[in-house]
């Protein structure tokens, strides 16, 4: 969901309507997993650069030198780096232990080795030395990471297969950011030397920033270009993409990719105009339907989304992105979320964003319920939603899309006493927002994780 925000206008004493306005916060990044080689990258903040070389984590590689542990039974164990459990593992310094250094890690069984502490900018690269121990046969083993502090575990790269008695290096190169932590299993075979657990950040945010296709998720719709399509009639525009229905006088969604590549200092052209692409014969608001109504011009795309240059800038002015919303939606709950949005994309991220509105009736400052505006031209929307997805920055989105992928979906009253709670309190599952508005989003992303990502209510930060 996405909405503009801002400055109220007086006139002689009488609000007239806001011009969606928005500011700027600074959340939180968004951990993701994909396959990259660069070791360093450029990456656009906002409108400065920033270049951050990528480095293996103070107290890295971990050596296990500071511990010990000589049993097989489950423990923790203080580290140089920091508190790590040994599960069916110990801590050897025998002669049959391969090891750089007078110590290693020998795992028996299916035993782990699990890090009980969070890196906090993410990891591009992991590296672990590894032999058999002793005259033992071949094992196999691999690696996992969590994002939540340990609750739930995926696994990253290939299963390795360790046979040879001389250390050799396993790499596991990925894209997570934010808070992360690993656990090596012991899948088969015989006992295991691991030595040198090294971890590489992830600061740069793992790519450069590039203007992608608005619509790379899928056609929510299937809106066509055909003129008799009237109520689901597909505009397709640089900046975004929408499906126009004329009974509404709105748009039914609004699909756009938002990266510090749309990023720029174009000033702001509150230059609200008619949509002269629609077909002839169309209905096309134009700024004065919404005078003295009660509600805001509510963008779908924000200007704020769209400044990398004054053409985009007034694109986002043209009245089939323009949605009525209640002042207090507009100017406050929407915009916060508009605002984090943008903080994510400083974080090293890229979003694809879908928004939109369903059902008549909606409660402005003039209180009560209005249906329509426009003398029934534009229906009054009485909810308004926002999907959004949650990558790193990097190529070929949707392949890069997975079950863990972070999906935000919100689902807010077109109401003033939308602020009795922050945006957060507004998330619910996409599989909702399909439900009440008949849409099937993500539809160019395989139906099984399609599944996975709809039915989950995110509970990431909101700020």
């Amino acid at each position: 969901m996405k909405k503009h925000a801002l400055l109220i206008i007086t006139l002689l004493g009488m609000t007239v309507f806001s011009n969606c306005r928005k500011a700027k916060n600074l959340p939180q990044p968004v951990p993701q997993q994909t396959t990259t080689t660069s070791d360093t990258a450029h990456i656009a903040g906002g409108t400065t650069g920033i270049l951050a070389a990528r480095a293996v984590y103070s107290g890295f590689p971990e050596t296990f030198e500071s511990g010990s542990k000589g049993a097989y039974a489950a423990a923790d164990v203080t580290l140089s780096t920091g508190l790590w459990n040994l599960d069916d593992a110990l801590i050897g310094s025998t002669t049959s232990d391969r090891k750089n250094g007078s110590k290693s890690v020998r795992m028996q069984n299916t035993g782990k080795l699990t890090m009980k502490f969070n890196n906090n900018d993410g990891a591009y690269e992991v590296s672990i030395k590894h032999a058999k121990y002793g005259s033992d046969g071949s094992s196999t083993w691999g690696l996992w990471y969590s994002t939540n502090s340990g609750s739930t575990w995926t696994q990253t790269g290939s299963t390795i297969t360790t046979s040879s008695t001389t250390l050799a290096t396993a790499t596991f190169s990925m894209d997570i950011h934010g808070t992360v932590r690993f656990q090596l299993r012991k899948l088969s075979g015989g006992r295991l030397n691991i030595d040198d657990f090294s971890i590489t950040d992830n600061l740069t945010g793992g790519g450069t920033p590039t203007q992608d296709d608005n619509m790379a998720m899928g056609n929510p719709s299937g809106a066509t270009t055909s003129t008799g399509n009237t109520n689901n009639y597909l505009l397709v525009k640089t900046q975004f993409a929408l499906s126009y229905n004329n009974s509404r006088g709105t748009a039914n969604w609004v699909s756009w990719h938002l990266s510090p590549a749309w990023k720029g200092s174009a000033t702001r052209c509150d230059c609200f105009t008619q949509d002269a692409t629609l077909p002839s014969g169309y209905f096309k608001a134009s700024t004065s339907h919404y005078t003295n109504t009660g509600f805001d011009r509510g963008h779908m795309c924000p200007s704020d989304d769209r400044d990398l240059n004054s053409t985009d800038n007034a694109a986002t002015f043209k009245m089939t992105n323009i949605m009525p919303q209640a002042p207090q939606l507009n100017q406050n709950t929407w915009v916060s979320l508009e605002n984090y949005c943008r903080t994510l994309i400083d974080e090293g991220n890229e979003l694809y964003i879908i928004s939109g509105g369903y059902g008549q009736g909606g409660s402005g400052s003039k209180g009560g319920t209005t249906n329509t505006i426009a003398g029934g031209s534009i229906t009054v929307p009485a909810r308004c939603w926002k999907v959004i997805i949650v990558l790193p920055v990097g190529t070929n989105d949707v392949s890069r899309v997975t079950s863990s992928t972070r999906v935000i979906a919100v689902d807010m009253p077109n109401q003033q006493s939308v602020t009795s709670h922050t945006w957060g309190w507004y998330r619910t599952t996409t599989d909702a927002i399909e439900a009440a508005t008949g849409y099937n989003f993500f539809s160019n992303i395989s139906t099984t994780i399609q599944s996975s990502l709809e039915s989950v209510v995110d509970s990431g930060p909101t700020s």
